[in-house]
């Protein structure tokens, strides 16, 4: 292992960059399906994810659902103002919400961006009004999203 002061230890090879990518498009892809895409052994492939998993690279294999464009016909952004130093109990509370699908902390006028998915418009109008309910949430703004134009 390289220990150079220069934090070379902590650069991702070549190798490293193909293999998440390999392992971001089919994370259950088995060794030797990525050793042979890779042009490398299923050991190499092996080794590479446990050092990557040890060193917290990869922090964890997760399942996939298909689209939630297609799963969840009504989908929105949302755009939420935080009280003082509530931002956490509102992560926390917001973090128990199916419809949201990520939520990201941001800067600017708003706290909060989370972005919504529901089955139909009465589900919409109900996660609005627990969002809107939430101790310390003041303010949020939603944008329905109409259509993808690029993906």
């Amino acid at each position: 292992m390289n220990t150079a002061r220069d934090g070379s230890a902590d650069r991702l090879t070549d190798l490293d960059r193909r293999l998440l990518a390999a392992l971001r498009t089919d994370g259950r892809a088995p060794i030797a399906s990525l050793a042979q895409r890779l042009g490398v052994s299923r050991a190499t492939v092996s080794h590479r994810i446990e050092k990557l998993t040890a060193r917290g690279v990869i922090v964890g294999f997760s399942v996939r659902v298909r689209d939630y464009a297609q799963a969840a016909p009504v989908r929105a952004i949302s755009f939420i103002e935080v009280e003082g130093r509530t931002t956490d109990r509102a992560i926390d509370a917001l973090r128990g919400f199916v419809e949201i699908q990520n939520l990201h902390t941001t800067n600017g006028g708003w706290d909060l961006v989370a972005e919504i998915a529901c089955e139909d418009l009465a589900a919409f109008d109900g996660v609005l009004r627990r969002i809107r309910g939430i101790e310390g949430v003041v303010n949020s703004e939603t944008s329905l999203l109409l259509s993808s134009v690029v993906r």
